[in-house]
């Protein structure tokens, strides 16, 4: 039976350090890295790959947001199963790493609704189509990585659809867990604060290049593994962050949200076009 490792949105950030660390320190078969960004990716894939003896990690080009992407990858899977079949056992997947998404800043009425949306499909849809097309895979001894954030424990102005996401990815992987556990399947919930990735750029609409006191992925990465493996079911890097999760108990969601609101602003470019062609859009289902 080949076994393999999975790592979503691997071109950047979290997830290109989860294969690095992955390739360097743990012994698969393969692994898969996923994303859209064909150069990024295949660069990655030969990099690592000259540091072995095989070619260990494969690169798969593929938009998996939504139903149509989990598809896409379902499909995908099922007929690398059936080619190992008629040589070997099948496939096995040792280790998954849900990685791919992204978050937005401002107000919510400053954001575009649909890139919202997306947000929505790409954190929380694939996350769970993954996981569920993936469970024929696991075996006793799998590990499930789903990359949630330090805001998932609490409703956060200026931040309210992402918060909300990575709160859905908190709760299901803790209650994936659970159910899991009999069958032997470690599941673990990262949930970083900042870290220096693409994030902040890509959030702010390039507003932010770099997110303010970020720490290397490396030591978020490395952690986060480390616990996975040891079936523990949450990552936090920081003392800091464990501390803020902890206290979010004791903070009501409405006051959270709100203090946030009002003292806690990310810079941020609206995408004004965007904006614009929404209210068109809108304008045009009462003409």
């Amino acid at each position: 039976m080949k076994r393999i490792a999975i790592i979503t949105g691997a071109s950047s950030g979290l997830g290109e350090e989860f294969t690095r660390q992955v390739c360097a320190k743990y012994d698969f078969d393969e692994i898969w890295i996923i994303a859209r960004r064909s150069e990024k990716l295949c660069e990655l894939a030969e990099q690592l790959n000259a540091t072995q003896h095989f070619e260990v990690v494969r690169p798969v080009v593929m938009d998996i947001a939504g139903k149509e992407g989990v598809d896409k990858l379902k499909t995908f899977l099922e007929e690398e199963d059936s080619k190992l079949r008629k040589v070997e056992s099948g496939l096995e997947i040792g280790l998954l790493i849900n990685n791919a998404g992204f978050g937005t800043y401002g107000p919510f009425a400053e954001t575009s609704i649909y890139r919202q949306m997306d947000m929505i499909e790409l954190n929380c849809t694939t996350v769970t189509g993954i996981c569920g097309i993936a469970l024929k895979y696991l075996k006793s001894g799998s590990v499930v990585i789903n990359t949630a954030s330090l805001a998932a424990f609490l409703p956060l102005g200026n931040f309210a659809v992402y918060s909300a996401t990575k709160a859905y990815v908190l709760n299901f992987s803790v209650a994936l867990a659970a159910e899991l556990r009999d069958k032997g399947i470690k599941v673990c919930a990262l949930c970083p604060g900042s870290v220096s990735t693409e994030f902040a750029n890509v959030a702010s609409n390039g507003a932010r290049e770099k997110v303010k006191g970020g720490i290397p992925p490396r030591k978020v990465v490395s952690q986060c593994l480390k616990r996975a493996f040891k079936n523990k079911r949450l990552a936090l890097y920081r003392l800091k962050w464990r501390f803020t999760a902890f206290m979010s108990r004791f903070v009501g969601r409405y006051f959270g949200a709100r203090y946030t609101y009002l003292y806690n602003k990310r810079p941020h470019n609206p995408d004004v076009d965007m904006i614009k062609k929404e209210e068109e859009i809108s304008l045009s289902d009462f003409l």
